[in-house]
């Protein structure tokens, strides 16, 4: 709910290069993704894949460069929740869901000026599912989701004299996603092909736009503090994709925004070049209501909230980096149709997520 622009800080001091290293990890497989079943399958911007040449400076081999970054993040979703509160007899019952998802994105970004960069990301999604009601069935989706090209703008030239900046990124999300893939489950008695649950969708087929900002600023004792805050918009209602549920209006899928924000506190590793340490919180998750447009069909609004560790090791012109979200707090909210009908669905979250990013400047 992962957004993600690439823009090359040259010229920073080596201390800002490690401590910012941290804004290429965590966020970096899809725009949300909120761990669980909050269906949130599309890009989050990146704030800087900053490239060290390995003898204490930075890549300064000219004002153009192409940035790419292949992300991994993996999760699985078992904890049901209503609100704030953990549907725990689905697990005494033997009722739960659980949902299994490895969530890759290839990136690009090239480099136009110091202060410009266009971007395009392509997410690819493959998860499973053991759904226990009807059409049940264990269904394994995977495919590529809906893309999202774009450019991003930091408002001082870098590099700047006080160790900070802000940028401003804009993108526009492409129907480039399977969003109606299939499984094998029973509906009445009939074993055959159905649509699989809105989570393992990888995309949802509709044209949308992203907004985002990012900022960093060097403060005391050589630590660094960033900030992350994207939006998906869906301004379609829905993608009139069916999704075989009996709650009257929760006939078709809803195309719903996604939102993430994140910010924490970062750290060279002393006496160790290249290595960098985060600590941090996020937030991610759908609205009940999108912010342009209607917000019929079935969705599953919500947040959750996380603690965000992560390391990060520079070498050359690589950065690889490892974040594990911790969730603090998750919240199934009321849907529109839950709000119509007065009821109250529920959604399962997962504990923690892995997150791993590789990126490389040429």
């Amino acid at each position: 709910m992962k957004n993600r622009v690439l823009p090359l800080l040259r010229g920073l001091p080596r201390t800002n290069t490690l401590l910012l290293t941290i804004l290429c990890a965590g966020a970096s497989t899809s725009f949300a993704h909120a761990q669980g079943c909050l269906a949130a399958h599309t890009s989050q911007p990146v704030i800087s894949a900053l490239t060290d040449d390995g003898h204490g400076g930075f890549n300064r081999s000219g004002l153009h460069g192409l940035t790419v970054e292949v992300d991994w993040r993996s999760y699985s979703s078992f904890r049901h929740f209503s609100g704030e509160v953990e549907n725990t007899q689905r697990a005494v019952l033997n009722t739960q869901i659980k949902n299994h998802q490895n969530i890759y994105e290839i990136s690009a970004s090239y480099q136009l000026t110091p202060r410009w960069s266009v971007n395009a990301f392509v997410p690819v999604l493959q998860g499973t599912r053991n759904q226990k009601y009807p059409p049940n069935g264990i269904y394994d989706i995977a495919g590529i989701g809906d893309m999202v090209v774009g450019a991003q703008a930091w408002v001082f030239r870098p590099p700047t004299e006080n160790g900070g900046n802000i940028a401003f990124s804009a993108g526009l999300k492409l129907p480039t996603g399977l969003n109606n893939g299939t499984g094998t489950g029973v509906l009445k008695g009939v074993t055959q092909k159905y649509t699989a649950d809105q989570s393992l969708q990888p995309g949802d087929g509709t044209w949308g736009f992203t907004l985002g900002t990012q900022a960093y600023k060097t403060t005391y004792f050589r630590t660094t503090a960033y900030f992350q805050g994207s939006w998906l918009f869906n301004p379609e209602d829905t993608n009139g994709v069916p999704t075989f549920r009996s709650q009257p209006g929760e006939n078709v899928m809803s195309a719903t925004d996604q939102y993430l924000f994140r910010g924490g506190l970062s750290r060279h590793v002393p006496k160790v070049r290249g290595l960098a340490a985060s600590f941090g919180g996020r937030m991610e998750g759908i609205p009940v209501r999108d912010a342009f447009g209607k917000s019929d069909g079935f969705r599953r609004p919500g947040y959750i909230i996380s603690i965000d560790p992560g390391i990060q090791y520079s070498y050359h012109r690589s950065i690889l980096s490892v974040n594990g979200p911790w969730a603090i707090q998750r919240n199934r909210r009321a849907s529109v149709t839950d709000l119509a009908h007065g009821t109250h669905g529920d959604a399962a979250f997962a504990d923690y997520a892995l997150v791993v990013g590789l990126t490389h400047s040429f």
